[in-house]
């Protein structure tokens, strides 16, 4: 059963559960098994519902063949606690799911969740509104004072003659832009970049994607401008910088096996131990790199990665709304993991799982996680961390596009205005 393909749109996460449950409980097969000395109508064992829920989400759109077994039997471990299903006596999230004979069955009840109430963000002032030229000041105007000539066309000047030349505008008065302050070249990155968000995803409205409260212009300038000669993000605080020995192991694997210290111990297996030293750093961060709030801008690109260039340009603005220590910790991870994926000269990382997938599942959901413990991050998650990885390059550099047009606007602010309303009598 594909299903229903869950585009763009508010509470795309809540709106994948559902859909999942729905699929689950409509095609799960049940029948009569016998346990505990009798018979149990429209039942199924643990295994039943992991070998049908798993290939279900493999072949899912929205999911997809990355989906591994472990993967679903965390994901029927949270139905089991939600209550999307309950063992034969009608218990349900008072042990663990297991992958067994044990009987299980749907309850009568709805175990579908509400979407939340949209909050209206429209009228709110916490939506950036785009600075305009005509946040102006006028030009002092001096009264009979005789013109002098000068041999050098100051730029007021020149934008007056150039006024009066182009639209035939009355010389009383001259209206120059003030100063673009920091702040205000802060605003107008943050408006204008949550703006081509939005129109990249092809919505509407990000109500119930993004609160634009929780956009921090600064944030963005930072991770555009502040950036060494390789685009990796450079911090002015090094307190919030990685330790010194995370970045260590990190070059050391990325290298292997050019990048190990001669004074390190080389020893079977040292190339794993230095993995486990990174992966736990990433594990024990108290976020997602790409953050809570953030979530479910995320959960709606992963609709857009079978238009590749669609998806890289969403990735591309998204993640400049990252918090600048985020974003360096996810350039150096996903370059760390491509490169490991990538070197033929690196011994196997483990002894039952291809690199390729121990990377993804070790790191996803260091990535992408939601603040609902009832939720299919862990699914969702290895989904955009393979698209990630396999595009690292092209996801981090900044969108052309977006550099041009906030780049113009900041200079046609800049410039001085005629006020075409104003007339002499």
């Amino acid at each position: 059963m594909e299903g229903e393909v869950i585009g763009t749109g508010p509470y795309r996460a809540t709106k994948l559960w559902n859909e999942t449950i729905k699929l689950f409980r409509g095609g799960m097969p049940l029948r009569r098994h016998w346990a505990n000395f009798r018979y149990y109508e429209g039942t199924f064992t643990g295994s039943e519902a992991l070998d049908y829920l798993h290939e279900l989400l493999r072949s899912n759109y929205n999911f997809g063949p990355e989906v591994t077994r472990y993967q679903t039997l965390q994901l029927l471990r949270k139905f089991f606690k939600a209550h999307v299903i309950e063992d034969v006596k009608g218990r349900h999230g008072t042990e663990d799911f297991e992958d067994n004979s044990h009987l299980y069955r749907f309850p009568t009840m709805s175990p579908l969740k509400s979407l939340p109430t949209r909050p209206s963000w429209r009228d709110s002032s916490d939506l950036p509104r785009l600075i305009r030229w005509d946040d102006y000041e006028e030009l002092p105007l001096k009264e009979n004072v005789a013109p002098q000539k000068s041999a050098v066309l100051t730029s007021d000047l020149w934008n007056k003659r150039h006024s009066v030349a182009i639209g035939d505008v009355h010389e009383c008065k001259l209206i120059r832009r003030r100063e673009v302050t920091s702040k205000q070249v802060d605003h107008i990155w943050k408006s204008m970049t949550v703006t081509h968000l939005q129109r990249v995803l092809g919505l509407k409205t990000l109500e119930g994607i993004l609160n634009p409260v929780h956009v921090n212009g600064k944030h963005i300038v930072h991770n555009i401008f502040s950036v060494n000669k390789t685009g990796i993000v450079v911090l002015e605080n090094k307190a919030e910088d990685m330790p010194y020995w995370v970045i260590s192991a990190m070059k050391c694997l990325a290298n292997w096996p050019d990048g190990s210290d001669a004074k390190q111990p080389l020893y079977p297996g040292f190339e794993r131990d230095v993995l486990r030293t990174v992966a736990d750093y990433y594990q024990r961060l108290k976020e997602p790199l790409l953050t809570y709030h953030l979530y479910e801008v995320f959960v709606n690109i992963l609709s857009l990665l079978q238009e590749q260039d669609k998806a890289t340009e969403a990735l591309q603005v998204s993640c400049l709304l990252l918090p600048p220590p985020n974003r360096r910790r996810l350039q150096l991870l996903l370059r760390l993991m491509d490169r490991v994926c990538h070197n033929l000269r690196l011994p196997p990382l483990n002894d039952a799982i291809a690199t390729r997938t121990l990377m993804v599942q070790m790191f996803s959901h260091c990535v992408l996680g939601s603040p609902d413990d009832m939720d299919l991050d862990e699914l969702l998650a290895t989904k955009l961390v393979t698209f990630m990885m396999e595009h690292h390059n092209a996801v981090f550099q900044v969108n052309t596009r977006l550099r041009c047009q906030v780049e113009e606007h900041l200079s046609h602010l800049k410039r001085a205005q005629v006020s075409s309303s104003v007339r002499c009598v």
